[in-house]
Parts: C-alpha cells; sequence; structure tokens
C-alpha cells in the first residue's frame, strides 16, 4: 500500500478508532486493486506497516472478512477474495438507481451557500489523484457523493448508497494512475457542482449516471452496457 497511506494512520490516528482506520485503509487497497485479489496479507505484517499493535488490525481483518473483501487462510493471515462481473452489475446498477434520481433532486434544492465547501471537496478528489493517492481518492470521493445527498435529508438513502459504494471493487483502479481517464473523472465532480448551482436537473441526471457506469466501464470493458432503466439481467 502507498506510503501516503501509511503516513495518514500515523497522522490521523491520535483520538480516532485504530480498527476503523486500520479497516478504511485496507479496505481501500483492496477496493482499488493495490491488494489484488488473491493477496495474501497477514496480521503481522499489516500491524508492522501501519506501526500499530496487532489487535486493531485483526479486528479490521475480521469486519473485512464479514464484508467479503478477504478469507483466512490457516496460519498465512487472509487473502483477497476476487469479484465476479455479477457482483460488480448489480451493485453498479443499483448505485445508478439509488443516485441519479436522488441527485436530481438535490438541484432543485442546492443550497448556493454551502457551494465552497463542496468546491473544497472537489478539489481533494483531484488532488489526490494527481499526487497518486488512492486511499485518499476513495475517501474524498465518497465525503463528496455523502455530503452533497444530506441535503435530502433522508438518513437511510446516504447509508444505503454508502453501504453500496463500500462493496465496489474497482480492482483496476491502480492501473489508471496518471490516465486521462481517472483525471476526467475526478474533474467531473466540479460539472457536477456546476450543474446543481443551474438547478440543470436533467443535466446532472445525466452527467452522474455516466460518472457512475462510465467509471465502471473504464475499470471492467467487458461488463454489460448500464442505461436508465437496466434490469438485472446478466447473461453467465
Amino acid at each position: 500500500m502507498s506510503e501516503s497511506a501509511a503516513a495518514r494512520i500515523e497522522r490521523e490516528a491520535t483520538g480516532v478508532n485504530l480498527r476503523e482506520e486500520v479497516e478504511s485503509l485496507v479496505g481501500a487497497a483492496i477496493v482499488s486493486g493495490e491488494l489484488a485479489p488473491g493477496t495474501l496479507v497477514s496480521v503481522p505484517s499489516l500491524a508492522a506497516q501501519y506501526s500499530v499493535s496487532a489487535t486493531p488490525v485483526r479486528e479490521a481483518m475480521v469486519n473485512l472478512q464479514k464484508r467479503g473483501f478477504v478469507e483466512p487462510v490457516r496460519n498465512r493471515g487472509f487473502r483477497v477474495t476476487a469479484v465476479s462481473d455479477r457482483d460488480i452489475y448489480e451493485v453498479t446498477v443499483l448505485r445508478a438507481w439509488l443516485e441519479v434520481p436522488a441527485m436530481r433532486e438535490v438541484a432543485h434544492i442546492f443550497p448556493h451557500d454551502r457551494i465552497r465547501e463542496f468546491r473544497q471537496m472537489a478539489d481533494d478528489i483531484v488532488m489526490a489523484v494527481d499526487e497518486g493517492d488512492l486511499t485518499g481518492y476513495l475517501q474524498a470521493d465518497a465525503d463528496f457523493h455523502s455530503h452533497i445527498l444530506t441535503i435530502l435529508d433522508n438518513q437511510r438513502l446516504i447509508e444505503t448508497v454508502t453501504n453500496l459504494r463500500q462493496e465496489t471493487r474497482m480492482t483496476g483502479l491502480a492501473a489508471l494512475l496518471g490516465t486521462p481517464q481517472l483525471r476526467r473523472t475526478a474533474s467531473e465532480h466540479h460539472l457536477i457542482l456546476d450543474l446543481l448551482l443551474d438547478g440543470d436537473a436533467d443535466g446532472v441526471a445525466e452527467l452522474v449516471h455516466s460518472h457512475i457506469v462510465g467509471h465502471l466501464h473504464d475499470l471492467y470493458p467487458e461488463t454489460p452496457a448500464v442505461t436508465p432503466g437496466t434490469s438485472l439481467t446478466l447473461d453467465d
């Protein structure tokens, strides 16, 4: 995992639940593909990498096992699990079903007085990409989208979308570092804000749909197209 991720846990761990921090960093490495499917990781090696005790690492790995990210390997540690095309497709369709109409509603009531807050979040996403910080990119991206959804004051929506994002495996993300595709995806967050400021509900719905499913196809070109109204039918 990246040096910046190790630095982040050292910088932010004070007063923060170490188990949650380790889970977040290891989970992000798995989601992004820094830890590829099949990779073996051990509690002692992760504890040494993050300069923490074994207990929070062990607890973090048990939680990641419950989320399906890893599986235990007797006397060796944990192996990163593979993700199927079906899983990728279903999560992407569900995200599109939820996030696209939600953002359409946000466009009608977007609070202009919060634009500086959201611009900073969008800048953080672009900066993380430019610095090659995959963990930072994933966290900043999640923060941006979840904070915008708070405008709708629907906690169940936020929790559902957050859970779906946590299940999203983007194992090809690491390979996109330094590419125009990832820079374009990062920059789209500012375009989303432009459309929200204009109150352009149709425009933001179209862009958010493209943002979700376009990123999928950058990572997994062989997956079927996800269009508005897509069903959950996927040929084996």
